[in-house]
Parts: structure tokens; C-alpha cells; sequence
């Protein structure tokens, strides 16, 4: 029996954030309760939907849980390096998408060449796997085989100023940073709602396979969240070797390592459709890394838009709040 109602929202705004590589956005609702919904491209609801909903799950996995522009990157090859005996020989010579695969990108993405599912299914245990997919849309399982989930959050203007971004330059969007913002706080953004997406993680954070971390907290004090995590993993290392990991994720260094800033594979995709990955402003994947790039970046009404969508009445029901540095 379908659990989930698919219908179109009648809304020009949707129209406008869709690309050439992201399309036929449609809103996926729960049939028992339609306020808890997400915007997809059709394309992973007659694709992916059921097969991500009925995958196996091991106990041995180890998810890495995001909304998209949380510092997921980031977050993959600190978990993969902690998991993996901080294996800095293999890091250097495999690429982070093939040690930590986009479950569901084949789906999101028109013309993506391989079938990210199948792979992920068949990974080598333990497997490592990332998801930008909501609690209700991730494998079923999930909840029951309980395996290890990292979810990372972020504020939501600095995600938003970063969707802008990645949206402009590797999707090909050609709209303004206003209307992709007023279609962020619509909760019309592929994705969104970001404010369920967090709460939900944010309900379970304290269940014993669940690490629930801030972006702006590894920010701050990455050696004190390398050592959260490696407790979690269960991991043992000494002071010297998280200085050594430290150094290994600091910005510049992942931002300049191929084996984790995804430009190759972003220069191929967009050959594939006779697009240019455009370098020559300065922009890559990962961007900045900063914590509040909104101060400089966002005009006084789409901070005040950004503002009260970080502030809604679920989220103080909740007592969770963002950080914004």
C-alpha cells in the first residue's frame, strides 16, 4: 500500500529553482500526515523510492545524515578516516564518493551514469553511506537494525547562502539568490523542509546510535568533535594522531585534496551535458567554510526572511536552536 501522496505544488517559485539536471520537482507527503512532506524530482519517486525504502540494512553500517550544505563532505571523511584506522594511504588513492557513496544521487540528478542504490547495496561491509534523504524517506530498516547515523546541522542562512551557490554554479541555476531564498523559507527547495528535516534527528539525538553535531561546533573546535565522534565509532587514537587528522580536515586541505573535493567528477558530469564547471571566479564544491558568510552576503530582507524561518514555533516547541556563530 502507498503511504506518500505525490502532487505538484501550485507555485511559480518551484518552477524557477528547477535546472537542466534538476527537474519535475514534486511534493512527497505522508498520507497520515500531510504536514510531514519533502520536495523531490519525480524522477526518485518512480526510481528510487521503494528500493531505498525496502534496502537492507546492516548493523555495521555507518550513515553520514544531512540536509544538503550542512557540511556533509566534511563530516564523511572525518567518520570514513576515524572507522577505517585513520587509513591515510587508501584516502589518498580512492576518491571519497567511492568510500562514502550518494545513496540516492542517481535519482536527484537527470543523467546521472551509474546506479548509486545498487552500489551502496553491495558496498563492502562496513559500509559507508550518505544521505541527504528526510527520517521518512530513508530505508526502513534504519530504525530497526539501528546501525550508527551521524546527522550534522547547520543554520539556515549560511545553508541557504551555500544552496545559492552550489545551485548557481554546479546546477546551472539561473535565477536570483532572492527567489532561491524565498523558495528555502516556502519549504519549496528539492529536500526541504530543512526545519523537519533537523527535528526529526533532533527527537532521536540521544538514542545510542545516533551523534547529532553542528557544523558551526567542528567549526569551532574540531579537535573536540574528532573526539566525540571517534567515541562513538569506538575508536582509540592519541593526542598526536588527532592533530594529525585535524590537519588532514582542516579547510584548505580537504578543499585542495581530489580524493574529496569532488571537482573531477563535477568537470565530467557537466561535460556530459556540454556544461562548463565554471573555476575562474574562484568557486570549487567546497567553497568557503566559513560560519557566518550571511553577515556580508544576505540583504537586510532575506536575513529577516531567514531569521523567522529559524525561529518557528516548532522549533522553540522542540527547544532546539541553531548556532550562527
Amino acid at each position: 500500500m502507498d503511504l506518500l501522496v505525490i502532487e505538484k505544488p501550485d507555485d511559480e517559485i518551484l518552477k524557477k529553482v528547477e535546472t537542466f539536471c534538476i527537474e519535475d520537482l514534486v511534493k512527497m507527503s505522508l498520507k497520515d500526515d500531510p504536514s510531514k512532506f519533502c520536495i523531490m524530482p519525480q524522477k526518485f519517486v518512480d526510481q528510487d523510492r521503494e528500493r531505498i525504502k525496502n534496502m537492507e540494512i546492516f548493523e555495521d553500517d555507518v550513515w553520514v545524515v544531512t540536509y544538503p550544505k550542512c557540511g556533509t563532505t566534511w563530516t564523511q571523511e572525518m567518520i570514513w578516516m576515524l572507522n577505517n584506522n585513520l587509513d591515510y594511504e587508501t584516502a589518498s588513492k580512492i576518491v571519497l564518493e567511492q568510500r562514502y557513496p550518494f545513496l540516492e544521487v542517481s535519482s536527484i540528478l537527470k543523467g546521472y551514469p551509474t546506479d548509486k542504490v545498487e552500489i551502496c547495496k553491495n558496498l563492502t561491509r562496513p559500509r559507508h553511506i550518505k544521505s541527504h534523504l528526510p527520517y521518512f524517506l530513508l530505508p526502513d530498516q534504519l530504525w530497526t537494525v539501528k546501525p550508527k547515523i551521524i546527522y550534522v546541522v547547520r543554520n539556515p542562512k549560511d545553508t541557504a547562502l551555500s544552496w545559492y551557490y552550489h545551485h548557481k554554479h554546479l546546477h546551472d541555476y539561473t535565477g536570483t539568490k532572492e527567489e532561491l531564498i524565498a523558495a528555502f523559507v516556502k519549504d519549496l527547495m528539492f529536500y526541504s523542509p530543512m526545519n523537519d528535516h533537523v527535528l526529526d534527528f533532533w527527537k532521536i539525538r540521544n538514542a545510542p546510535n545516533i551523534l547529532f553535531l553542528y557544523y558551526e561546533d567542528m567549526k569551532r573546535n574540531l579537535d573536540q568533535e574528532v573526539k566525540k565522534a571517534m567515541k562513538f565509532l569506538n575508536k582509540n587514537y592519541s593526542q598526536d594522531e588527532i592533530d594529525k587528522l585535524c590537519i588532514h580536515l582542516s579547510f584548505n586541505s580537504i578543499r585542495n585534496n581530489p580524493n574529496v573535493n569532488k571537482d573531477n567528477a563535477i568537470v565530467k558530469y557537466m561535460e556530459f551535458f556540454g556544461k562548463k564547471y565554471d573555476q575562474s571566479n574562484g568557486f570549487s564544491f567546497i567553497r568557503k567554510g566559513k560560519v557566518g558568510s550571511y553577515k556580508k552576503e544576505l540583504a537586510a530582507e532575506q536575513n529577516l526572511m531567514l531569521e523567522k524561518y529559524a525561529d518557528c514555533s516548532r522549533l522553540k516547541d522542540s527547544e532546539f536552536e541553531y548556532k550562527f556563530g
